[in-house]
């Protein structure tokens, strides 16, 4: 059962105007049943993506590695990658809903319908992650300004009592980055393939829906935090089964979340 809807005296009276609604704390674990079941219904794409997102982890430990100093980067990177391999999962889940079948081909084509939106929907995470990268090494600069740690000492570095300084800060930066990126994504992209809205639009209504349900969005990207983490044992093998079920997911917190007049009316 969906939660109410939220009337909003400033939304236009156009049936077709994008309105968000109130979540409940336990529509997150829902999200992540309907996304475990998305998932097995088309296990052999969600393989596909599941090695995609296993492959990007591989490339950040590597880059860890060999120079530890562009973790941040490269992270921020993986946040821009990140979701528009899962606007394929978007669509699996799309066609699942609506009784068809997925292919993996429709996925892969699924955002050439929408170029425009995505286009600039991709610039404004382009200079979020040029913002981010540039403010981690600026972090990095000033805390060893006698010289980056080694991969090997650096895990030893940072957890020094005396570079508390550092990794605070440096948790606060991308934290604060991270967070705009949610913020700015959470739905959009949903938004996008399912409304074919233009990219300003679906922005402000991911951030309208985070600002409605701050402490549900909040938990939701703990758990997306927390699942991700864990799923980066074992050299990051657990992201195989875990990226596309929170791909799938993230399309049904987009649907439990965004709605029209014109859905409303179709549910009566």
């Amino acid at each position: 059962m969906q939660a109410s809807p939220v009337s909003d005296n400033n939304t236009p009276a156009d049936p077709a105007a994008l309105h968000v609604r109130h979540l409940r704390w336990a529509q997150p674990w829902q999200w992540l049943v309907l996304g475990t079941r998305d998932v097995m219904r088309a296990p052999w794409i969600a393989l596909f993506y599941g090695l995609c997102f296993w492959g990007m982890a591989l490339l950040l430990g590597w880059v860890f590695r060999a120079s530890p100093e562009y973790v941040m980067s490269m992270a921020s990177g993986c946040l821009l990658v990140g979701p528009f391999l899962a606007m394929g999962l978007y669509e699996v889940s799309h066609r699942l809903e609506q009784g068809q079948q997925p292919q993996l081909g429709a996925s892969l084509d699924c955002w050439s319908g929408h170029l425009q939106s995505m286009g600039m929907l991709v610039m404004v995470l382009m200079v979020l992650e040029m913002l981010w990268g540039r403010a981690a090494m600026v972090v990095f600069a000033i805390s060893f300004d006698t010289g980056m740690p080694t991969t090997a000492s650096i895990l030893q570095t940072v957890m020094r009592p005396e570079n508390w300084e550092f990794l605070l800060i440096y948790t606060l930066v991308g934290g604060v980055f991270a967070a705009l990126v949610f913020g700015f994504t959470v739905v959009a992209l949903p938004t996008i393939l399912d409304r074919d809205s233009d990219a300003l639009t679906a922005c402000i209504t991911s951030m309208r829906v985070v600002g409605l349900n701050m402490g549900v969005m909040l938990w939701w990207a703990v758990i997306i935090t927390a699942l991700v983490a864990a799923s980066m044992l074992l050299y990051g093998a657990g992201l195989v089964v875990v990226g596309p079920v929170l791909g799938c997911a993230s399309w049904h917190a987009y649907r439990a979340s965004v709605f029209t007049v014109e859905d409303n009316a179709a549910e009566a």
